[in-house]
């Protein structure tokens, strides 16, 4: 009897260094999955979709990670609220940053919207100094915050790859503190997974939809 026990001790016995290399690792994902998405919609300027696909895929695989690393899915599930900053502030902040730093600022005039004589989603027609703008803004929104004879402040794409945004609407700032927070989310979350997890194997705990 106690020649098993002390083979089960053995078997669970978890290297430590090992352990935090992997913490390491895993940690080290979710910073390149932020930054490689991040670089994505900047190659991808006006596909917002290509990013969108690419950074859930990314938070899929940090998941999972997560999962290995705890040896339980609570803290891997826990992972999706900083994801979605993560997704958010990666997608976002390239096409917002790029409006703000090249995009002409201008105040137009709304002189029609479509859904008045066409129906469905509101395409509102604006005029500005040098004439009426080839972009509409959009509104998928019943009660849309404009109305034909308003004047709203635009930032319009020189180059027309990004979609016409409400300058209001244009906060690169905040896209980029949504991107920090969820990595600094993400860490805090795969330290606390990397000691959970090495108690937990060094315990001989498997996961609850495993046991």
């Amino acid at each position: 009897m106690p020649e098993v026990n002390l083979k089960k001790s053995q078997d669970q016995t978890v290297d430590k260094s090992a352990y935090v290399l992997f913490t390491l690792v895993v940690m080290g994902v979710g910073w390149i999955v932020a930054a490689v998405n991040t670089g994505i919609s900047y190659l991808a300027l006006g596909m917002d979709v290509i990013p969108i696909v690419t950074g859930f895929i990314g938070c899929l695989v940090f998941l999972i990670l997560l999962r290995f690393l705890h040896c339980a899915w609570w803290l891997a599930f826990c992972s999706a609220v900083p994801a979605l900053f993560v997704l958010v502030g990666s997608v976002q902040y390239a096409p917002e940053a790029t409006l703000d730093s090249r995009g002409v600022r201008e105040t137009v005039r709304v002189t029609a919207d479509s859904a008045a004589t066409e129906g469905g989603s509101h395409h509102f027609t604006l005029v500005g100094q040098s004439g009426r703008l080839k972009e509409t803004l959009d509104s998928g929104e019943d009660r849309p915050k404009w109305h034909v004879g308003d004047l709203v402040d635009v930032i319009h794409d020189p180059k027309g790859v990004i979609p016409i945004e409400v300058a209001s609407d244009v906060a690169p700032d905040n896209r980029l503190g949504s991107l920090i927070m969820g990595v600094v989310g993400w860490t805090g979350i795969t330290l606390l997974a990397g000691r959970r997890g090495f108690v937990r194997r060094s315990a001989g705990r498997r996961p609850v939809f495993e046991d």
